[in-house]
Protein backbone atom coordinates (compact mmCIF):
# COMPACT_ATOMS: atom_id res chain seq x y z
CA UNK A 1 0.00 0.00 0.00
CA UNK A 2 2.90 2.62 0.83
CA UNK A 3 4.41 1.67 -2.15
CA UNK A 4 1.27 2.15 -4.30
CA UNK A 5 0.63 5.90 -2.72
CA UNK A 6 4.01 6.87 -3.07
CA UNK A 7 3.48 6.04 -7.23
CA UNK A 8 0.45 8.24 -7.06
CA UNK A 9 2.52 11.06 -5.27
CA UNK A 10 5.50 10.91 -7.64
CA UNK A 11 2.62 10.97 -10.68
CA UNK A 12 1.26 13.85 -8.54
CA UNK A 13 4.70 15.80 -8.70
CA UNK A 14 5.32 14.68 -12.42
CA UNK A 15 2.12 16.91 -13.30
CA UNK A 16 4.07 19.73 -11.61
CA UNK A 17 6.90 20.12 -13.43
CA UNK A 18 4.51 21.32 -16.62
CA UNK A 19 3.41 24.55 -14.52
CA UNK A 20 5.41 27.42 -15.42
CA UNK A 21 7.40 29.28 -12.61
CA UNK A 22 4.95 31.44 -11.18
CA UNK A 23 2.41 29.19 -10.40
CA UNK A 24 4.77 26.56 -8.98
CA UNK A 25 6.26 29.49 -6.34
CA UNK A 26 2.98 30.44 -5.92
CA UNK A 27 1.88 27.01 -4.75
CA UNK A 28 5.42 26.84 -2.84
CA UNK A 29 4.18 30.43 -1.42
CA UNK A 30 0.94 28.32 0.16
CA UNK A 31 2.34 25.03 1.40
CA UNK A 32 5.22 26.54 3.21
CA UNK A 33 3.11 29.29 5.09
CA UNK A 34 0.60 25.65 5.88
CA UNK A 35 4.47 23.81 6.87
CA UNK A 36 4.70 27.09 9.32
CA UNK A 37 1.99 26.77 10.67
CA UNK A 38 1.37 22.89 10.96
CA UNK A 39 4.89 21.75 12.24
CA UNK A 40 5.24 22.81 15.61
CA UNK A 41 8.41 21.04 16.03
CA UNK A 42 10.32 22.14 12.83
CA UNK A 43 9.17 25.73 13.66
CA UNK A 44 10.70 25.20 17.14
CA UNK A 45 13.97 24.32 15.79
CA UNK A 46 13.88 27.04 13.27
CA UNK A 47 12.86 29.69 16.07
CA UNK A 48 15.49 28.24 18.21
CA UNK A 49 18.08 28.77 15.91
CA UNK A 50 17.32 31.98 14.95
CA UNK A 51 17.55 33.07 18.31
CA UNK A 52 20.94 31.35 19.20
CA UNK A 53 22.46 33.02 15.75
CA UNK A 54 20.74 36.41 15.76
CA UNK A 55 20.68 37.43 19.33
CA UNK A 56 20.21 41.05 18.07
CA UNK A 57 16.96 40.78 16.29
CA UNK A 58 13.38 41.14 17.79
CA UNK A 59 11.17 37.91 18.57
CA UNK A 60 9.02 39.54 15.65
CA UNK A 61 11.92 39.50 13.29
CA UNK A 62 12.82 35.90 13.91
CA UNK A 63 8.93 35.36 13.34
CA UNK A 64 9.30 36.69 10.00
CA UNK A 65 12.74 35.61 8.83
CA UNK A 66 10.72 32.02 10.13
CA UNK A 67 7.83 32.44 7.59
CA UNK A 68 9.69 33.43 4.99
CA UNK A 69 12.06 30.25 5.16
CA UNK A 70 9.39 27.70 5.18
CA UNK A 71 8.35 29.47 1.93
CA UNK A 72 11.57 29.55 0.55
CA UNK A 73 12.19 25.88 1.65
CA UNK A 74 9.07 24.68 0.48
CA UNK A 75 9.30 26.28 -3.28
CA UNK A 76 13.41 24.69 -3.82
CA UNK A 77 11.16 21.33 -2.62
CA UNK A 78 8.56 22.06 -5.44
CA UNK A 79 10.88 23.29 -7.37
CA UNK A 80 12.84 19.94 -7.68
CA UNK A 81 10.02 18.63 -9.67
CA UNK A 82 11.75 20.36 -12.33
CA UNK A 83 15.45 19.17 -11.71
CA UNK A 84 13.85 15.69 -12.54
CA UNK A 85 11.85 15.97 -15.38
CA UNK A 86 11.86 19.34 -16.88
CA UNK A 87 14.01 19.69 -20.08
CA UNK A 88 17.41 20.59 -20.33
CA UNK A 89 17.02 23.95 -22.19
CA UNK A 90 14.18 25.31 -19.65
CA UNK A 91 16.36 24.19 -17.17
CA UNK A 92 19.77 26.33 -18.23
CA UNK A 93 16.98 29.29 -18.24
CA UNK A 94 16.05 29.33 -14.95
CA UNK A 95 19.65 27.97 -13.06
CA UNK A 96 21.89 30.28 -14.21
CA UNK A 97 25.53 29.28 -13.35
CA UNK A 98 28.00 31.99 -12.78
CA UNK A 99 31.88 31.17 -12.26
CA UNK A 100 31.63 27.67 -14.36
CA UNK A 101 35.05 27.68 -15.41
CA UNK A 102 36.13 27.28 -11.77
CA UNK A 103 34.43 23.72 -11.56
CA UNK A 104 37.76 22.60 -13.25
CA UNK A 105 40.88 23.19 -12.31
CA UNK A 106 43.40 24.24 -14.67
CA UNK A 107 46.29 22.99 -13.05
CA UNK A 108 44.89 19.15 -13.10
CA UNK A 109 44.09 19.02 -9.31
CA UNK A 110 40.81 17.48 -7.43
CA UNK A 111 38.43 20.59 -6.74
CA UNK A 112 36.25 20.51 -4.00
CA UNK A 113 32.43 22.54 -4.57
CA UNK A 114 31.99 23.65 -0.93
CA UNK A 115 27.97 24.04 -0.99
CA UNK A 116 26.26 25.14 2.25
CA UNK A 117 23.21 24.14 3.12
CA UNK A 118 20.60 27.35 1.37
CA UNK A 119 17.65 25.66 -0.12
CA UNK A 120 19.12 25.70 -3.56
CA UNK A 121 21.61 23.48 -3.44
CA UNK A 122 20.08 20.86 -5.29
CA UNK A 123 19.30 23.36 -7.96
CA UNK A 124 22.71 23.90 -7.91
CA UNK A 125 23.76 20.27 -8.41
CA UNK A 126 21.41 20.37 -11.12
CA UNK A 127 23.04 22.68 -13.01
CA UNK A 128 26.50 21.21 -12.10
CA UNK A 129 26.07 18.23 -13.25
CA UNK A 130 25.48 19.47 -16.73
CA UNK A 131 28.80 20.59 -16.62
CA UNK A 132 31.20 18.11 -15.39
CA UNK A 133 30.34 14.54 -13.90
CA UNK A 134 30.88 15.26 -10.18
CA UNK A 135 30.71 13.24 -6.80
CA UNK A 136 28.61 13.49 -4.21
CA UNK A 137 27.18 11.78 -1.12
CA UNK A 138 23.85 9.92 -1.98
CA UNK A 139 21.70 8.86 1.46
CA UNK A 140 19.61 5.93 0.05
CA UNK A 141 16.24 5.80 1.15
CA UNK A 142 13.71 3.19 2.57
CA UNK A 143 10.99 3.69 -0.24
CA UNK A 144 12.33 1.80 -3.48
CA UNK A 145 10.23 4.17 -5.20
CA UNK A 146 11.65 7.04 -3.85
CA UNK A 147 15.35 6.36 -3.99
CA UNK A 148 14.91 5.54 -7.45
CA UNK A 149 13.07 9.05 -7.70
CA UNK A 150 16.27 10.91 -6.20
CA UNK A 151 18.90 8.50 -7.64
CA UNK A 152 17.55 9.03 -11.23
CA UNK A 153 17.18 13.06 -10.74
CA UNK A 154 21.39 12.80 -9.74
CA UNK A 155 21.84 10.95 -12.93
CA UNK A 156 20.19 12.80 -15.50
CA UNK A 157 22.69 14.79 -17.13
CA UNK A 158 25.89 13.08 -16.02
CA UNK A 159 27.33 9.90 -14.70
CA UNK A 160 27.85 11.15 -11.59
CA UNK A 161 29.57 8.79 -8.34
CA UNK A 162 27.13 8.67 -5.96
CA UNK A 163 29.02 7.50 -2.29
CA UNK A 164 26.81 6.80 0.98
CA UNK A 165 28.41 8.21 3.85
CA UNK A 166 29.09 4.77 5.03
CA UNK A 167 31.93 4.61 2.45
CA UNK A 168 34.23 7.06 4.06
CA UNK A 169 37.00 9.00 2.88
CA UNK A 170 38.50 6.77 1.11
CA UNK A 171 36.48 6.63 -1.60
CA UNK A 172 35.87 9.99 -1.93
CA UNK A 173 39.48 10.63 -2.11
CA UNK A 174 39.66 7.73 -4.85
CA UNK A 175 36.78 9.40 -6.89
CA UNK A 176 38.68 13.06 -6.62
CA UNK A 177 41.94 11.58 -7.71
CA UNK A 178 40.15 10.02 -10.99
CA UNK A 179 38.76 13.46 -11.93
CA UNK A 180 35.26 14.14 -10.17
CA UNK A 181 34.86 17.21 -8.68
CA UNK A 182 33.26 16.22 -5.10
CA UNK A 183 30.14 18.21 -4.34
CA UNK A 184 30.21 18.20 -0.20
CA UNK A 185 27.67 20.12 1.92
CA UNK A 186 29.67 20.87 4.93
CA UNK A 187 27.25 22.13 7.81
CA UNK A 188 25.09 19.45 9.59
CA UNK A 189 25.24 18.17 12.89
CA UNK A 190 26.48 14.26 12.51
CA UNK A 191 27.43 13.75 16.22
CA UNK A 192 30.36 13.80 18.44
CA UNK A 193 32.35 10.92 16.28
CA UNK A 194 34.78 12.54 14.29
CA UNK A 195 33.43 16.28 14.58
CA UNK A 196 35.07 18.83 16.71
CA UNK A 197 33.37 22.09 17.85
CA UNK A 198 33.88 25.35 15.86
CA UNK A 199 31.73 28.81 16.31
CA UNK A 200 28.84 29.41 14.37
CA UNK A 201 27.81 32.26 14.85
CA UNK A 202 29.16 32.42 18.05
CA UNK A 203 27.95 29.32 19.24
CA UNK A 204 29.68 25.91 19.67
CA UNK A 205 28.67 23.73 16.82
CA UNK A 206 29.56 19.80 16.00
CA UNK A 207 31.53 20.10 12.48
CA UNK A 208 33.26 17.15 10.56
CA UNK A 209 36.57 18.28 9.81
CA UNK A 210 36.59 16.39 6.44
CA UNK A 211 37.14 19.68 4.27
CA UNK A 212 40.33 20.53 5.99
CA UNK A 213 41.25 16.57 6.08
CA UNK A 214 40.61 16.04 2.22
CA UNK A 215 42.32 19.03 0.88
CA UNK A 216 45.86 18.04 2.79
CA UNK A 217 45.08 14.34 1.77
CA UNK A 218 44.63 15.63 -1.94
CA UNK A 219 46.07 18.83 -2.38
CA UNK A 220 42.53 19.74 -3.71
CA UNK A 221 41.29 23.72 -4.49
CA UNK A 222 38.33 24.49 -2.27
CA UNK A 223 35.46 26.19 -4.58
CA UNK A 224 32.87 27.67 -2.79
CA UNK A 225 29.51 27.01 -4.71
CA UNK A 226 26.27 29.10 -3.45
CA UNK A 227 23.17 28.90 -4.54
CA UNK A 228 20.30 31.53 -4.36
CA UNK A 229 16.58 31.30 -4.63
CA UNK A 230 15.36 34.18 -6.88
CA UNK A 231 11.95 34.95 -8.28
CA UNK A 232 12.74 33.51 -11.60
CA UNK A 233 14.64 31.09 -10.68
CA UNK A 234 17.90 30.37 -9.39
CA UNK A 235 21.35 31.92 -9.41
CA UNK A 236 24.72 29.64 -8.44
CA UNK A 237 27.57 31.56 -7.52
CA UNK A 238 30.78 29.16 -8.17
CA UNK A 239 33.59 31.70 -6.98
CA UNK A 240 37.26 30.90 -7.24
CA UNK A 241 38.94 28.29 -5.30
CA UNK A 242 40.75 29.90 -1.92
CA UNK A 243 44.07 30.93 -1.27
CA UNK A 244 45.95 30.05 1.41
CA UNK A 245 43.88 27.08 2.84
CA UNK A 246 44.60 24.72 4.26
CA UNK A 247 45.87 26.64 7.05
CA UNK A 248 47.66 26.29 9.90
CA UNK A 249 45.52 23.41 11.79
CA UNK A 250 42.49 21.24 11.20
CA UNK A 251 40.90 23.49 13.88
CA UNK A 252 41.73 26.46 12.30
CA UNK A 253 40.33 25.68 8.60
CA UNK A 254 37.10 24.56 10.18
CA UNK A 255 36.41 28.06 11.78
CA UNK A 256 37.35 29.21 8.80
CA UNK A 257 34.89 27.46 7.13
CA UNK A 258 32.23 28.46 9.41
CA UNK A 259 33.21 31.68 9.44
CA UNK A 260 32.51 31.74 5.38
CA UNK A 261 29.10 30.12 6.10
CA UNK A 262 28.46 32.74 8.37
CA UNK A 263 29.01 35.56 5.86
CA UNK A 264 26.90 33.59 2.71
CA UNK A 265 23.90 33.47 5.47
CA UNK A 266 24.08 37.07 6.10
CA UNK A 267 23.80 37.62 2.57
CA UNK A 268 20.01 35.65 2.08
CA UNK A 269 19.37 34.36 5.86
CA UNK A 270 15.52 32.95 4.77
CA UNK A 271 16.94 30.63 2.88
CA UNK A 272 19.25 28.81 5.05
CA UNK A 273 18.60 25.36 6.33
CA UNK A 274 16.88 26.44 9.93
CA UNK A 275 14.50 23.44 9.82
CA UNK A 276 18.38 21.26 10.50
CA UNK A 277 19.11 21.16 14.69
CA UNK A 278 22.54 22.59 13.96
CA UNK A 279 23.19 22.50 17.62
CA UNK A 280 21.76 19.25 19.03
CA UNK A 281 25.29 17.83 19.86
CA UNK A 282 26.89 20.16 22.97
CA UNK A 283 30.22 20.22 24.30
CA UNK A 284 30.24 18.24 27.66
CA UNK A 285 28.19 19.98 30.16
CA UNK A 286 26.49 22.50 28.38
CA UNK A 287 22.66 22.79 28.41
CA UNK A 288 20.71 20.99 24.77
CA UNK A 289 18.94 24.05 22.93
CA UNK A 290 16.31 21.01 21.95
CA UNK A 291 13.36 19.93 23.39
Amino acid sequence: MKIFLTYILVGFLWLLHWLPLPALRALGWGLGRLLHALGRERRKVALTNLRLCFPEKSEAEREALARAHFVAFARAVLDRTLGWWASKERLQKLIRIHGSENLTDSEGRPVILLSPHFVGLDAGGTVISMHVAGCSVFSKQKNPVLNKLLYDGRMRFNEAVLLSRQDGMRKIVKAMKDGHPFYYLPDMDFGPKESIFVPFFGVQAATIPALSRLVRLTNARVVPVVCHQVPDGYEIEVMPSWENFPGASVEADTEFMNKFIEGQVLRMPEQYFWLHKRFKTRPPGEQRFYQ
